[in-house]
């Protein structure tokens, strides 16, 4: 398509506003200090909940009590008051009675706690969350170049910030794993007990998962798949910093950057299930799904994609990007509305499976989560699907600042939920709020991220002067 103007291309420097960089540390703060007061009003003797089969004859009635016999067994071997797996053996031996209204039936029980829980369980989630769309930054990055993409040459700065995040939020879920493993999975406890075929208590689907699900994998191999995620990232960007300064019209660093991305991109197609598995879906740890982990994705990538937009927007308004037009805008706005479809797709797939297929232990996710927390459940798929597939379904919401930036935000939002979703009921069963911590623990993480992305932008020029496909980007036209 012909364009009537020419387009100077220049350089440009970045400087966060001093409106800005005060503004996230307000976010900061007022996340520190809503999460300083959610722990301080936490209740000491909450609950958490062991999903316990429904029997009405006497044979279950003889297996409830040896689930309780062992429950109590457990108790004493491991000093603590957690009898999730144990109970839980007895529901996977004996199966549950089925009734017509929801299929087969699980009945959950009140156990104790540490209160200090809902405090790791949160920064879990946090940490989960920012990692997992930092690196979706990365392989936004990494997809560019791979396709050959050069609309999106413009922009490139903005996703290489977002992914050099990625250390911070991980070594705070590290941590949080650390502390609060052992009541947030049940399977870490009850691998410490150490229990044999014959022993009472014996929990034949943990143990036949033992080879995978372990407190040595558990920190070992996400580790190693992090540290080469950062090692491929840095790498990446190591060769933009040589691009900056190679001579005009030498592509030597841009074709190596495209062989780097495509390595980055197998090993992250690969490898990205594992995290989520290991980390998110072991938390009731005897249900799976084979499509956790492109749920998982699908969420992270929403968010990541959100991010860049409401970024763009941003620096924009503060003058800077005079290269990135409407179109760029409009690119954006279509990946997020795509992309909220997949969601949507996945996650309406994986839960009508389930709900036709009625199996005793792919029906214990859905049931709380459905059952008792119905309100949840349904606002999980108006936030992350309904309000944005509406509004972004018209041409002119995508091109609109105030439209489009405000969707990415409740995307974010929403997601961030998804994740806690994910987690919460499967640690805390009908005892799971909202509360100062958990909105607390959101901002404190969203405003930090702000001020890293942000400054970041400040350490080089946000103009990729040499990238050989600029000038494609600059007359990006979409031509509708």
């Amino acid at each position: 398509m012909g364009h009537g103007h020419h387009i100077e291309i220049k350089q440009e420097t970045f400087s966060m506003p001093s409106k800005a960089k005060n503004l996230t540390f307000l976010v900061m703060i007022i996340g520190l200090v809503l999460s300083g007061i959610g722990i301080a009003t936490i209740d000491h003797h909450s609950n958490g909940f062991v999903a316990v089969s429904e029997h009405h004859d006497a044979h279950a009635a003889d297996a409830k009590h040896e689930g309780d016999h062992a429950s109590e067994s457990a108790k004493h071997e491991a000093h603590e008051g957690h009898e999730a797996a144990t109970t839980e053996s007895a529901h996977q031996e004996h199966g549950n009675v089925e009734t017509e209204a929801f299929g087969p039936r699980v009945v959950y029980t009140a156990q104790d706690k540490p209160w200090t829980t809902r405090i790791w369980a949160n920064l879990m989630v946090a940490g989960y969350f920012f990692t997992m769309v930092s690196l979706c930054g990365l392989f936004w990055y990494a997809i560019q170049y791979a396709a050959n993409a050069g609309w999106s040459s413009a922009i490139k700065r903005i996703p290489e910030a977002i992914f050099t995040f990625i250390p911070v939020p991980f070594v705070v879920l590290l941590i949080a794993v650390v502390m609060g493993k052992n009541d947030i999975y049940h399977w870490a406890h009850y691998e410490h007990l150490h229990l044999g075929p014959k022993d009472v208590g014996f929990d034949r689907i943990l143990d036949g998962k033992s080879g995978f699900l372990n407190t040595g994998m558990l920190f070992i191999l996400p580790t190693i798949l992090v540290a080469i995620w950062v090692f491929l990232g840095s790498r990446l960007r190591a060769l933009s910093l040589a691009e900056d300064s190679a001579p005009k019209g030498d592509t030597t660093n841009f074709r190596k950057s495209i062989r780097l991305s495509a390595t980055f991109l197998v090993i992250f197609g690969f490898t990205i299930s594992i995290v989520a598995w290991l980390f998110i879906m072991s938390v009731d740890a005897h249900w799976y799904s084979t499509i956790f982990g492109i749920y998982n994705f699908a969420t992270s990538w929403v968010s990541a994609i959100s991010v860049i937009a409401v970024t763009m927007l941003y620096v924009k308004s503060q003058g800077y990007l005079g290269i990135v037009n409407k179109e760029h805008q409009h690119d954006l706005g279509k990946f997020m509305f795509a992309f909220t479809v997949f969601w949507a797709y996945i996650w309406l797939f994986q839960y009508l499976l389930i709900w036709y297929a009625q199996i005793p232990e792919e029906m214990m996710y859905y049931q709380p989560r459905f059952e008792n927390h119905k309100t949840m459940f349904l606002a999980n798929f108006v936030l992350n699907f309904v309000i944005p597939f509406l509004f972004l379904l018209m041409r002119s919401a995508k091109r609109n600042n105030k439209v489009l930036g405000s969707i990415g935000v409740l995307l974010v939002i929403g997601h961030y939920f998804d994740v806690w979703f994910m987690v919460f009921p499967g640690v805390f069963g009908n005892g799971i709020t909202i509360g100062f911590l958990e909105v607390g623990m959101f901002l404190t993480f969203a405003g930090l991220f702000a001020f890293w992305i942000l400054n970041n932008l400040q350490k080089r020029g946000l103009v990729a002067v040499n990238h050989p496909y600029l000038e494609e980007s600059v007359y990006h036209d979409t031509g509708v």
